[in-house]
């Protein structure tokens, strides 16, 4: 319970408190967005490793030099916990827009923080709007933004599968020319909702795929990039189960 208590408080201080740093952000934005951009990046870094500090979660990161630092890359990634954000957000070496679900947008000063750091809201009900924010997704790319999304398009509540993952979350890559980087994250759902409402001390691995180029794919393999990605992630899923 108390670990709870520490994240929701330091949560809920944070975003009363950022009050007056959004208007600075605003106003930083309106002269350089680049720079709004980055330090956007670094407050919320800040935040979330707090946020991972209160919940006591051990976190051991591999592959992070996998990630390129000279292009924009696309995360994918499986998804199993609401602390998925929070742990691989504060390791992206860019500013880095996840793809979110269209109610997050309705969280008061949550919303503003989320548009600073180039997130997107996807209404997976509409398909116009959902074709609308893939091809906002790769503008971002195109401008120097990497994307993480979770094709799996909701939490997996069962340990050790994997949903069929959404061949649309591709075309990000495909249209901007950008790299794929498969991202595994084992465990955790220890920290929160094997045990909802409370939060755990919990040891999470999350590993970073080398990079996958598209063009440099065999034709067919292209054509089949959702399963291809998602055997990547299942395997380095399954190899890390055993560590835990």
């Amino acid at each position: 319970m108390i670990r709870l208590i520490l994240v929701a408080g330091f949560v809920i201080l944070f975003l009363i408190l950022s009050t007056p740093i959004m208007l600075i952000e605003w106003l930083i934005g309106r002269r350089n967005a680049e720079i709004k951009s980055r330090s956007s990046l670094a407050i919320v870094n800040w935040a979330f490793r707090c946020v991972r500090f209160l919940s006591g979660a051990k976190v051991d990161y591999i592959g992070e030099e996998n990630i390129p630092t000279d292009t924009p890359v696309l995360y994918i990634g499986n998804h199993r916990s609401f602390f998925d954000v929070v742990l691989t957000y504060i390791r992206v070496p860019r500013p880095t827009g996840y793809i979110a679900k269209k109610s997050m947008e309705r969280v008061p000063l949550l919303n503003i923080w989320m548009r600073n750091l180039h997130c997107l809201f996807l209404d997976r009900e509409n398909i116009k709007a959902g074709m609308q924010t893939i091809l906002a997704a790769i503008d971002l790319m195109k401008n120097g933004k990497s994307i993480c999304i979770f094709p799996e398009g909701t939490r997996n509540k069962e340990e050790g599968t994997l949903l069929p993952f959404h061949e649309g979350s591709f075309r990000i890559a495909a249209k901007a020319d950008c790299p794929i980087i498969p991202m595994t994250i084992n465990n955790s759902a220890a920290v929160f909702e094997n045990q909802f409402p409370w939060i755990k001390k919990a040891h999470v691995i999350i590993e970073y795929g080398k990079p996958i180029y598209i063009k440099e794919l065999p034709k067919e393999q292209q054509k089949k990039l959702a399963p291809y990605v998602q055997s990547i992630i299942l395997e380095t899923y399954q190899k890390n189960k055993e560590t835990i």
